[in-house]
């Protein structure tokens, strides 16, 4: 089953269950999809979104939440900021697995020896190829950091 069916599927559970926090996140979910969707077409592409570019526009949405969460905390307004967790809960119960520092540190170990990465000039090098086979599975702001440290 795709993930977009999965979030389908949940939708509909949500609402049978009338769980109203966890479809209100769903239904946010969705209609970043089909925007995407939309703009993709209008770019004239194929129309609906691939796998891969869900997870990352899911991973997006977790970064803002966790960026409004702490806005919330920092305000002293709890209840929003719990709302936001919230959300990312859900959200992330539909992103593979994060993957540990160790994973992490193998991952860029193996990429740098893909890619031939014998500089700090080979640092995109590096981080496209562990986009493309680790999308939604690494924080590639930090990871970023790690490709540079190997040169540094």
């Amino acid at each position: 089953m795709s993930l977009r069916e999965r979030l389908q599927t949940a939708l509909k559970e949500a609402m049978k269950a009338k769980e109203a926090d966890r479809l209100s996140t769903l239904r946010l979910i969705n209609a970043a999809i089909k925007d995407r969707d939309i703009a993709n077409r209008g770019e004239g592409g194929e129309g609906l979104v691939q796998e891969a570019e869900i997870v990352a526009l899911m991973g997006k949405m977790v970064k803002q939440r966790q960026e409004s969460a702490r806005a919330y905390e920092e305000g002293g307004r709890l209840e929003l900021a719990d709302k936001e967790l919230n959300e990312i809960k859900v959200i992330q119960e539909y992103l593979p697995r994060q993957m540990t520092e160790a994973e992490v540190a193998a991952a860029v170990e193996a990429a740098m020896a893909e890619t031939g990465a014998a500089s700090i000039r080979d640092v995109g090098k590096v981080m496209a190829a562990l986009k493309a086979k680790y999308a939604g599975q690494m924080d590639f702001g930090a990871v970023g950091a790690v490709v540079k440290a190997r040169f540094g």
